[in-house]
């Protein structure tokens, strides 16, 4: 297989968000007091080139978040606790063009989770089967979704997206999973804590295993700290989802690669497992 990090863009968010809220969620309120921002960060997305087909893990974003009214005018922290940069051409559509494929090509387009950054390139796919949790599909809909910081007016029009039953059993320290591929080497894993819903992705490939966390932390170090972001509406279901990984990494040599992490494509090149940064 073949692995190819995709950056669509970049984006800032507030440095109390993504520098770890511990075991208490930050309230919205201090976080947008923050004066702080984090450095323009990478929107990354992830190409696998599968024996059985493309598998696309997110979609990155869209430059359409610079047109007026994109987002949902009535939720305070697109105006106040986000900043992204993105041009049409660092689209994911275009950026699998300049790889040697199309949109079209692609199998399984899997979402981790519905926040923009990670869905906001779903106009590319209108007839791809797309893969995601039931959690993130619920959590994401409507107007609730809307009032959680989602986007559901922009996904394609009928979005039907195929919901994973994590019935495969156990994976690891993860008490269920379920296998995407038929060869049983891409793992679908629950990773609940920056959203209830979010999902992760394993790979098995050759004696290392390359996990693409979406947010399940910003960065390897607050995974291997175990310190859950500053919005996870339940920071100890995050605290145990990172526990889980850091069992994970200790068990066997992994590549872990979070969205926003800067390091993040330097790791995929590399091949550098966390487990050894944990040792040393």
């Amino acid at each position: 297989m073949r692995i190819h990090a995709i950056q669509t863009g970049t984006v800032a968010v507030k440095a109390g968000q993504a520098d770890g809220g511990g075991r208490r969620r930050r309230s919205f309120a201090r976080l947008f007091a923050d004066r702080r921002w984090t450095d323009p960060l990478p929107i990354l997305a992830w190409l696998i080139e599968h024996p059985e087909g493309l598998i696309l893990v997110d979609t990155g974003e869209t430059a359409r978040t610079a047109e007026r009214g994109y987002f949902t005018s009535w939720q305070p922290y697109f105006r106040l606790g986000l900043r992204e940069w993105v041009q049409p051409d660092e689209e994911i559509g275009p950026q699998l063009r300049r790889l040697g494929f199309a949109p079209d090509d692609v199998r399984w387009v899997v979402i981790t989770h519905f926040h923009t950054d990670h869905a906001g390139g779903l106009a590319h796919f209108p007839h791809n089967e797309i893969v995601t949790s039931p959690g993130a599909f619920q959590e994401a809909r409507g107007l609730p979704g809307k009032a959680r910081g989602f986007l559901p007016q922009h996904w394609p029009d009928g979005f039907a997206p195929t919901l994973v039953d994590f019935a495969s059993g156990a994976f690891g320290p993860f008490p269920a999973s379920t296998s995407l591929t038929r060869a049983g080497d891409v793992h679908l894993l629950p990773t609940p804590g920056h959203t209830g819903g979010h999902l992760s992705v394993a790979v098995e490939d050759g004696g290392a295993l390359v996990f693409l966390a979406g947010d399940a932390s910003y960065t390897q170090r607050l995974m291997l700290d175990g310190r859950a972001d500053g919005v996870a509406p339940k920071p100890s279901q995050a605290i145990e989802t990172l526990t889980r990984i850091q069992r994970l990494v200790a068990e066997r040599p992994t590549v872990y690669l979070p969205t926003h992490d800067p390091q993040s494509t330097a790791r995929l090149t590399a091949r550098e497992p966390a487990a050894r940064q944990t040792a040393m």
